[in-house]
């Protein structure tokens, strides 16, 4: 029998086999092993097998059916149990959930990166509906302000006519100086208070 890895199918089962050195290791397992964790068993069983002391001291001609079954025996058993109960990690498997843990970091990352962009993109919003209000405000007081300042030009116009009216009437008529010494005095007052103290 030449060298050569197989697997034959049968039904649910798979027979998978490694011919080397006139030796031939098989093993039976369910499909849902797949391939790479049953030649993995074969693999480490064909190198104990060769390391094993009595397999390098004669060839596969010298040994009689089940002659290794007694001292090889063990080595399988054990072999079997820990395939069965904590097989190696697959170096495939371990990298594809190393790269799966990866892609979990970026995907986090990536939803970090877009929360903070949306809370930045809220504030650019609230940062511009704030200065629309301000400037609203920085209008509204200017006109206001100008409102106050007509108001007080024409209060101030009002009173220098009738002064000027007064002044015109009394200098017809000195009597009436008095009254209107009076009546400017309150003109003034209402502009300037009654102690005349806050006009500039």
């Amino acid at each position: 029998m030449s060298n050569s890895k197989l697997t034959y199918v049968w039904e649910q089962y798979l027979f998978h086999y490694i011919s080397d050195g006139g030796f031939t290791y098989l093993v039976m397992a369910d499909d849902s092993a797949g391939r790479r964790m049953p030649f993995a068993f074969l693999n480490d069983l064909q190198r104990k097998f060769t390391s094993a002391p009595s397999s390098s001291s004669s060839s596969s001609d010298d040994i009689p059916v089940y002659g290794l079954q007694g001292t090889f025996g063990p080595t399988i058993a054990a072999l079997v149990h820990t395939y069965n109960t904590a097989p190696p990690v697959d170096e495939l498997a371990r990298a594809q959930n190393e790269l799966n843990q990866v892609k979990d970091v970026m995907v986090q990352n990536v939803e970090q990166i877009l929360n903070r962009g949306e809370r930045i993109e809220l504030l650019v919003d609230k940062t511009d509906v704030m200065a629309g209000q301000a400037t609203a405000f920085r209008r509204g007081a200017r006109t206001i302000r100008r409102q106050m300042w007509w108001k007080n030009k024409k209060m101030l116009g009002l009173s220098v006519l009738v002064g000027l009216v007064s002044l015109d009437t009394l200098s017809y008529y000195d009597a009436a100086l008095t009254r209107f010494k009076f009546l400017l005095y309150i003109l003034l007052a209402q502009v300037c208070g009654a102690g005349l103290n806050q006009c500039h």
